[in-house]
């Protein structure tokens, strides 16, 4: 049941006083104190809880094409004592009715009425205008972020280790989808006031390197390498994998990884030129696409510290030799071995999980985190249990707080060429595609700099078809989908920003502080300013789930939002007032927009 206390002062059945935000009709826009938090107030004196409690349960109602919703609702089952399982649908709905009679109307709050389980709370109408487009404009960038939903919140330091293409091997539509998402996850933290450190974690190490040193002795050429690295080791790669079947070339790869091992210097050098001119290309390649690193790390970082972990697992009786010799950690509850992991080959050298492990442990004691992140597809799930619990098992509590965010596979990008086989051939791919369809555009106009706008309005398209459903999920591209100008896509995103920033271009953009949004009474602006209420719900939704598709959905619903309003509510040909009221609205609309996008990784154009 509810907890339900006496009335406290005020007529019978009602509450005295107009709660913690005490504005008089018409009243300035609350800053501090928000829409939620007055309701919460009012809600504790007759639940007799406290508004902190009660402000994670007050939702914003989402926008209907019904019109006429509620701003606020609250779940009478969140606040019951014994949960909603055990509550009847009828009595929910009978305490929803007593709760809202026990309530009553102020200076914030017009009208409140029970639903389905709920009460709902409608928030007069001027207030709604000039608080929400005042606290729009006056938080910027930092609208939502300053909600009182984070204010519980501790800020963290996270590490995110995310892309870790493999030098020259296929840069996968995987590693793609890792450096979006990761960077996704790396943007919204940092937005929340999270300190973050971005790791890319380069496959830099291994037999392969072996066969690498032996191609590029056989069909290397250093002008090649200088030029594009990427592309000439990944011909090497091919070629000498194909020579691979005769046991010298095998033998000639061995004896190159054990020099490389045993930290022969012209062999090192050699690697060392492999990695540096890789790391330069994947620098200019990230930036196109608008991500950048903290740190570029790898396994050869690890390859000597994967010997410690080795010893401190021997040392805590954790390492079991098989009769082959492998290394193996027991990681079955009866200790019966029907669930290990291999950690060491027979010859005694660390494997991928070793020099992961050794890994974790040096971020640790290098930057003292509160979460760490892996960003990779859901194939390495096993891979990723394994390693937090042997770190589990070695005494590393803090194992508990490293967290793996896996995404399904893409299945159907390939290029005109044919296969996808590096980053920036998708890059060119959709920038090409973008660029095609601009110039058949009928709408399309002078642009500065196209081949840059479509870069942008391309990427938009790429993230957004990836970011529509759940990261877990396996989906199909489509370039055809991806690139539509209408519907939901990317590149409606973009060309909404661009026409909203238009329309405050061409009817002034000079910050007047005397505007009268409370003449913003039409369903389609009430509306717009009820989708805005809701952003902060967003975030703190993607906060909890590192999910981006909320944050794409409510996007997308805005820019219906705004697509409709700009038809019905003109700027050109207003009376002035109404005119400046409405521009106001659209641009405190763009602002949200281009807040969400960027948090997605997505650069918003400003013509189109």
């Amino acid at each position: 049941m509810v907890r339900l206390s006496p009335p406290l002062g005020g007529r019978k059945g009602e509450v005295g006083g107009r709660g913690a935000c005490d504005l008089p009709p018409g009243g300035a826009a609350m800053a501090a104190c928000s829409f939620r938090r007055s309701i919460a107030s009012q809600l504790s004196k007759v639940l007799d809880l406290p508004p902190e409690n009660l402000i994670k349960s007050i939702s914003a109602v989402p926008v209907s094409k019904k019109r006429h919703v509620a701003d606020f609702q609250l779940s009478i089952a969140s606040v019951t004592e014994d949960g909603s399982s055990n509550c009847l649908a009828q009595d929910l709905q009978l305490q929803a009715q007593k709760l809202a009679e026990r309530l009553r109307c102020d200076a914030v709050v017009s009208e409140i009425s029970a639903g389905q389980g709920t009460v709902n709370f409608t928030i007069n109408r001027e207030l709604l205008a000039k608080t929400v487009l005042q606290q729009v404009l006056k938080d910027g960038s930092e609208y939502g972020v300053k909600s009182e939903l984070f204010s519980t919140v501790p800020r963290q330091k996270a590490v995110i280790d995310f892309s870790s293409p493999n030098i020259a091997k296929k840069f996968h539509v995987g590693h793609l989808r890792s450096t979006i998402v990761g960077n996704f996850i790396a943007n919204l933290k940092v937005a929340l006031g999270h300190e973050v450190r971005r790791i890319n974690y380069l496959g830099d190490w291994g037999m392969q390197f072996g066969l690498l040193g032996v191609g590029f002795q056989q069909f290397g050429d250093t002008e090649k390498l200088k030029s594009s690295p990427l592309q000439h080791l990944y011909e090497v790669y091919v070629q000498i994998n194909k020579a691979a079947e005769d046991e010298n070339t095998k033998k000639l790869a061995k004896d190159f990884f054990r020099k490389l091992e045993e930290r022969d210097e012209q062999t090192l050098s050699l690697w060392k030129q492999f990695r540096d001119f890789s790391i330069e290309e994947y620098i200019r390649i990230y930036k196109r696409l608008g991500v950048h690193f903290d740190e570029y790390s790898g396994e050869s970082f690890y390859q000597e510290k994967s010997q410690e972990v080795l010893k401190m697992l021997e040392d805590k009786g954790l390492l079991q030799k098989t009769t082959k010799g492998t290394g193996i950690v027991d990681l079955s509850e009866k200790k019966d071995l029907s669930s290990f992991s291999t950690v060491m080959r027979s010859d005694g050298t660390s494997l991928y999980i070793t020099r992961d492990l050794a890994a974790a442990i040096d971020r640790m004691n290098k930057h003292s985190w509160d979460t760490m992140i892996y960003v990779t597809d859901k194939t390495q799930s096993n891979h990723f249990q394994h390693l937090f619990q042997i770190l589990k098992l070695m005494g590393y509590e803090w194992a508990e707080r490293c967290q793996h965010v896996s995404f399904g596979l893409v299945q159907g990008m390939k290029t005109r060429r044919g296969e996808v086989v590096f980053l920036e051939d998708v890059l060119n791919e959709v920038r090409s595609r973008m660029l095609q369809n601009m110039a058949s555009a009928k709408t399309t106009k002078e642009i500065e700099d196209p081949m840059e706008t479509a870069e942008k309005v391309g990427l938009a398209a790429l993230i957004i078809q990836d970011f529509r459903g759940l990261l877990s999920s396996d989906y199909q591209f489509s370039w055809d989908r991806a690139l539509q100008s209408r519907g939901d896509t990317g590149v409606f995103l973009q060309y909404t920003h661009a026409r909203l920033h238009s329309l405050e271009q061409m009817h002034g953009n000079e910050q007047l502080t005397d505007i009268n949004v409370a003449c913003l009474q039409e369903p389609d602006a009430i509306s717009v300013l009820q989708h805005l209420l809701r952003y902060d719900e967003v975030l703190y939704r993607s906060s909890q789930d590192l999910q981006p598709k909320h944050i794409v959905s409510y996007l997308l619903t805005l820019s219906h939002l705004a697509a409709v309003a700009h038809k019905t509510l003109p700027v050109k040909g207003s009376a002035p007032e109404l005119a400046q009221a409405r521009l106001r609205l659209f641009q405190a609309a763009r602002l949200v927009l281009a807040n969400g996008m960027k948090l997605l990784g997505i650069i918003p154009v400003t013509q189109m």
